[in-house]
């Protein structure tokens, strides 16, 4: 896992890093189970996401993510995500995520934005693109 992390320095830097990958294994862990309580403790309530998947767009208030995981959890057997990068810099940061064996057989990168509000990161927006895969009905 590549990181670049910006910060003061001292415990501070490992604290936020380490913060910083929990959120985002929240992210991933509540989209491959569909447990909206994880998607809601990792995202802003105001976080979009953008991106498309196989020509559709899916622009949409992070909430639809949301119902998406729900209804159609991503771990459907061989699903697997890791954090590929970490870039920090005081209270923003940005992150880039791989995930293989969505709904069986589709794989994203994801970029996500992240904000530290009240002490606490959030994922702020997610962009993602589809990089291989064909996805089932989700209709």
């Amino acid at each position: 896992m590549t990181q670049l992390v910006e910060h003061k320095t001292g415990t501070a830097l490992v604290d936020d890093y380490d913060a910083i990958c929990r959120v985002l294994r929240l992210c991933t862990e509540g989209e491959a189970t569909g447990d909206r309580e994880k998607l809601e403790e990792a995202f802003h309530p105001d976080a979009r996401m953008f991106g498309s998947l196989a020509g559709e767009r899916y622009d949409v208030p992070i909430q639809e993510l949301f119902d998406l995981a729900v209804s159609a959890p991503a771990d459907r057997g061989n699903y697997r995500a890791r954090i590929l990068s970490v870039q920090q810099t005081g209270d923003a940061a940005f992150a880039a995520v791989a995930e293989e064996g969505y709904w069986g057989t589709v794989s994203f990168i994801d970029y996500l934005s992240l904000a530290k509000i009240d002490g606490t990161w959030k994922i702020v927006n997610k962009t993602f693109a589809h990089t291989g895969g064909e996805p089932p009905d989700l209709g």
